[in-house]
C-alpha cells in the first residue's frame, strides 16, 4: 500500500486518509457491481473442485499404498489429510487471486 501524502494542515492528515479509504471502497464497489450471482456460484464451484480433486487423488494414492504396504500407518487416511490440505491451500490461492489480493478492513 502506498504511503499517504503529507498535508500542510495538522488535522487534515487523518481526515485525508479517511476520505481516501472511503473513496477506494466506493471505487471497488463500482468495479465489482457487474459481478452477478453466477460469478459467485462459479467461485463456489471452483473452490469446491479445487478442494475435492486433490482430496480424492490423495485417497486414491493412499488406498493404492495400503494395498501394497503393510504396517501400522493408514495411507488412505494420510492421503486424505494431505490431499485436503493441498486442496484448501489451492482454494485459498484462487479466492485470494479473484479478490484482487486485497484484505478488506471493513
Amino acid at each position: 500500500m502506498s504511503e499517504p501524502e503529507q498535508s500542510d494542515e495538522p488535522g487534515e492528515d487523518a481526515f485525508g486518509r479517511e476520505v481516501r479509504r472511503k473513496e477506494d471502497r466506493k471505487v471497488r464497489a463500482r468495479r465489482d457491481r457487474d459481478r452477478s450471482v453466477w460469478f459467485f456460484l462459479g467461485m463456489m464451484g471452483l473452490v469446491g473442485w479445487s478442494v475435492a480433486v486433490p482430496t480424492l487423488i490423495g485417497v486414491a494414492l493412499g488406498a493404492w499404498a495400503d494395498r501394497y504396504a503393510t504396517g501400522r500407518i493408514s495411507w488412505t487416511l494420510t492421503g486424505l489429510v494431505v490431499g485436503a490440505t493441498i486442496g484448501c491451500i489451492t482454494a485459498w490461492f484462487w479466492v485470494r487471486r479473484e479478490s484482487g489480493g486485497r484484505d478488506d478492513e471493513d
